[in-house]
């Protein structure tokens, strides 16, 4: 029976379903998002409680607020990219955050008719967990009610997550005087995340995430490589998400992702597939290029068994890959063994083998061999080995183009000489390490 589609995509969530498990997300949502129907969109958040997840929901209310703001004939003014806020406006936004609050909390009442999760139970609940201080005077002008965040009580938050609650912040801020503040959601978000020291911040907006200069999309980024990419054109709004995201990252939140919500599929595709839908932003490296433990075992015969199967490398049972792990360099990718490269030493004559170059099928198109090779050229010099030799009965024209030439099998070490497979007839190639 074939495997199908379906089932792969299955088994292949397995493992994020677990590692998801009990941890922190703390996800945003512009306001525009509910301004049409948004079933879709609780079902997922709903999955994700039911998965285990912990779920802190920050929404906007921003497009809601702004029409109420006009209805009412209210001059709206900008301040660096703020509303200025005065008491009878604080009074409409505030009217229409509670508004659109109780509409999510309804949405995740009603048991989700009509769906897979029909009849659960979940527990909303608010609250005043955001303490504000005022924006304040800037170039001159006051800010009135428009506000910072100051504080966030994390511990409070925390306590009701452990009770199985989902948590709604609205982007409202209270401060010790007992007055209102409009906030910046995407700024409540990030700063509940840092201040829960969350797993993941997940920011839902119009955008599918960052792109290069040539418009391609950045499936993961360091806060550094964020920071030379916002130079480059963008709209306002997703230069707005990555600064938050980029912040979270150096202030301790492990992962950030920058999702658009018009895409049904990007929150769960982001969270439940290996290469995910948009782009996140990592202080950890998300594709580590590290020495083999005997932990990648597992993985590295996983790897290497489509190509001993076709006969491409000689196959290595777990005992001998069990005594040279040593020698391996792999490349991990979220848990899972992509590429890998031994260097077996022989010191005596100054020389060493470069063996098993495997690169997974799915990722053969980011130069992770080159990067192999480095790495192992780079472990062969700090062993004072004066020159590297493979041998190949397929890749012979890689080898050349990184810098191999051919030789004979009399150039070999003696060791190595004796164990060579006539039947295989394999191609010698040696570089030089200068």
């Amino acid at each position: 029976m074939k495997t199908t589609f379906l089932s792969n995509e299955f088994r292949g969530s397995a493992p994020y379903i677990d590692a998801h498990r009990g941890c922190t997300f703390v996800i945003h949502v512009e306001g525009e998002a509910f301004e049409s129907p948004c079933e879709a969109l609780i079902q997922d958040l709903a999955l994700l409680h039911t998965l285990g997840v912990k779920l802190v929901l920050v929404f906007g209310c921003k497009p809601q607020a702004q029409a109420a703001l006009a209805r009412s004939e209210h001059p709206l003014q900008l301040l660096r990219g703020r509303w200025i806020v005065d008491q009878d406006g604080m009074a409409v936004i505030a009217a229409q955050t509670q508004q659109l609050r109780m509409m999510i909390e309804a949405r995740f009442s009603v048991g989700l008719p009509n769906t897979p999760l029909h009849g659960l139970d979940i527990v909303t609940v608010s609250g005043n967990f955001v303490m504000a201080r005022p924006f304040g005077v800037r170039d001159g002008v006051d800010g009135l009610y428009a506000g910072d965040v100051r504080h966030v009580r994390s511990d409070a938050i925390s306590e009701l997550l452990a009770r199985d609650m989902l948590v709604i912040i609205p982007p409202i801020g209270y401060s010790s005087t007992g007055e209102l503040f409009d906030l910046d959601s995407t700024e409540v978000a990030s700063q509940v995340a840092i201040a829960m020291q969350a797993d993941k911040l997940i920011l839902l907006g119009q955008h599918d995430g960052v792109r290069s200069e040539d418009g391609a999309l950045q499936h993961q980024m360091e806060p550094e490589q964020a920071r030379q990419l916002s130079a480059v054109s963008m709209p306002e709004s997703l230069h707005h998400q990555l600064e938050a995201a980029c912040l979270a990252a150096r202030k301790g939140v492990k992962r950030t992702h920058i999702l658009n919500w018009n895409d049904r599929d990007a929150l769960l595709g982001e969270l439940f597939t290996r290469d995910g839908m948009g782009t996140m932003i990592t202080q950890e490296r998300y594709e580590q290029l590290r020495i083999a433990t005997s932990a990648d075992i597992a993985g590295l015969m996983e790897l290497l068994r489509p190509l001993e199967e076709r006969q491409i490398l000689v196959p290595r049972s777990r005992e001998r890959l069990e005594q040279q792990i040593g020698d391996y360099t792999v490349i991990d990718r979220d848990g899972m063994t992509i590429g890998c490269a031994a260097l077996h030493s022989y010191a005596q004559e100054g020389c060493g083998e470069l063996a098993c170059v495997a690169v997974h099928e799915g990722y053969r198109d980011g130069e992770r061999g080159t990067r192999l090779l480095e790495a192992i050229e780079q472990r062969a010099r700090k062993q004072g080995l004066r020159q590297l030799f493979a041998l190949t009965t397929h890749t012979a024209h890689w080898f050349l183009e990184h810098g191999f030439l051919p030789a004979g099998i009399d150039q070999l070490p003696e060791a190595r000489r004796s164990a060579y497979n006539t039947q295989r007839n394999s191609k010698v190639l040696i570089k030089p390490l200068v």
